[in-house]
């Protein structure tokens, strides 16, 4: 035996001995009881979980998880995604347990599960078959499973007719046939890898396979087809099939709440466990793999812009603007508070720390009281935000914290010209390209920072992300550029000039 046979054999065993520990939970119930309890199980998807599959409900079924079921299980023809984060279950789910309680509510099932490779489908469909093998409370219900002849790698059919198959994406699909039948539920799990990411030629590929080739070979009934995978990039097969076909269901689900990190799946994970998560891969890289929010390769501002450098001394700064761009709810979907901190010298801008996050506001004037206390007393900062959001709750805000901080921020309402937000932030643009624009390495691996320049690369026509961060950019080099002027002279040397202090305060 191959190697790499012998290692399938041995993790296929491990699935075979995973569904037997399992046992039968009452061996000495009436047949009236059996079929009650089938019964239920065919209605209520917890309780057949937890009747049949308790080696995977390690935690009670999350709400979003029995949902889902229920919506595919009521479409004979659904078409969508188990668009979730990492960690939710989703090849469970889709790979064993609707398939399964398909199979128990009567429905002829011919599953077909699609790998990034044919060893991995078959690695995938080893799952089910296993249960269906050894699980012995499916045994006890409804007879031996295992149909000898017609049991093999990547491929089974059950004493009962559930049909299993592998398929390797982009593989010839000429061999899902069994004589008249053909698929009826087709599962695309995790296909699409990093290194598939980074060819889109690839990628549009596999969306015409599935669309022109993978979902035609259903001509029945009953034709679901399922793609599970996280959204960890911008651009992946699911989303370009997200945008061709808009009537395809998305059930998203994010694994944390970003601000409180309340988990999706409370009954599995505690409040503290994603904000380790975050500690350990960095908040952008969490953001990806657990909530669905991909960084962005920038199309304007690039990676090749930011220039890292050590921080001048902060006396030795012409003048430190820090502007505070202000969002009210600190929720997952609102705006982020973003506070940012740059600093002129000798023409050029210096990004000297920054606050980006989906916070309350009490958070982000916390930041600034902090950032002020640590400064030296020959270091001032001028902070402002724009005065749109001006409300009693702010002054509120901004109160309380002097008075806990014993300080004063002495924060101004700045009015800004009524520009579109996208030309406003656009205009950073020549300072980048020109290389006047500098960020502190101290910083370089803070999550505020990578989140900041995230959003920053994230601007481009009709972009619809986040742009707080970018904006409260724009907002301090605006008025840092007042302070410098060209002189005119051969060297074209930029100095400082005076400006005017009570046009800007």
């Amino acid at each position: 035996m191959k190697r790499q046979d012998k290692l399938a054999y041995q993790r296929y065993l491990q699935k075979i001995n995973l569904a037997r520990s399992i046992g039968v939970e009452n061996p000495f119930e009436s047949k009236e009881e059996q079929k009650a309890r089938i019964e239920r199980a065919k209605k209520d998807v917890r309780f057949m979980v937890e009747y049949y599959f308790p080696h995977y409900a390690t935690s009670p079924s999350a709400d979003f998880q029995l949902q889902f079921a229920n919506q595919v299980k009521r479409n004979k023809t659904y078409k969508g995604f188990a668009q979730w984060g990492r960690g939710l279950a989703k090849s469970v789910w889709n790979d064993i347990l609707i398939p399964f309680w398909l199979w128990l509510n009567g429905e002829p099932v011919y599953l077909v599960i699609v790998g990034n490779s044919h060893d991995k489908a078959k690695q995938l469909l080893g799952d089910i078959m296993a249960e269906f093998e050894a699980n012995p409370r499916i045994i006890a219900d409804f007879g031996e499973q295992k149909n000898i002849g017609k049991w093999e790698d990547g491929f089974f059919i059950t004493k009962s007719g559930f049909i299993g198959q592998a398929l390797g994406m982009g593989q010839s699909v000429r061999g899902l046939r069994v004589g008249a039948k053909r698929p009826t539920h087709i599962v695309a799990d995790d296909i699409e890898t990093k290194d598939i990411n980074k060819n889109p030629k690839r990628q549009k590929e596999i969306v015409k396979w599935i669309e022109r080739s993978l979902i035609p070979t259903m001509d029945g009934n009953i034709r679901r087809f399922i793609q599970a995978n996280n959204r960890f990039a911008p651009v992946m097969i699911q989303t370009m099939l997200q945008k061709r076909h808009p009537k395809w269901k998305v059930h998203q689900v994010n694994a944390y709440h970003p601000v409180t990190y309340r988990p999706s799946w409370y009954s599995k994970y505690d409040n503290n466990y994603y904000k380790s998560v975050e500690s350990e891969i960095g908040r952008l890289a969490a953001m990806a793999e657990y909530n669905n929010e991909p960084h962005i390769e920038g199309a304007i501002f690039t990676d090749e812009m930011i220039q890292w450098v050590k921080l001048p001394r902060l006396d030795s700064l012409e003048i430190i603007i820090g502007r505070w761009d202000v969002a009210y709810a600190g929720t997952p979907t609102s705006d982020y508070n973003a506070v940012r901190v740059w600093g002129l010298k000798d023409g050029n801008f210096y990004l000297i720390d920054n606050f980006v996050r989906q916070s309350k506001m009490k958070e982000a004037v916390e930041w600034m009281a902090n950032f002020q206390k640590r400064l030296l007393k020959t270091v001032m900062v001028h902070w402002g935000f724009e005065a749109q959001f001006w409300n009693d709750e702010v002054l509120r805000t901004i109160s309380d914290v002097e008075k806990a901080f014993k300080l004063h921020l002495n924060i101004s309402k700045i009015d800004r010209p009524r520009v579109r937000k996208y030309d406003r932030i656009l205009s950073l643009h020549p300072y980048y390209q020109n290389r006047r624009i500098f960020y502190n390495k101290a910083i370089e691996a803070n999550d505020d920072t990578q989140v900041g320049l995230a959003q920053l690369k994230g601007i481009e026509p009709g972009y619809k992300g986040y742009d707080d961060a970018p904006d409260a950019d724009e907002m301090a080099i605006s008025e840092l550029s007042k302070y410098i002027y060209d002189t005119g002279i051969e060297n074209n040397e930029i100095l400082t000039a005076r400006y005017e202090r009570q046009k800007r305060f």
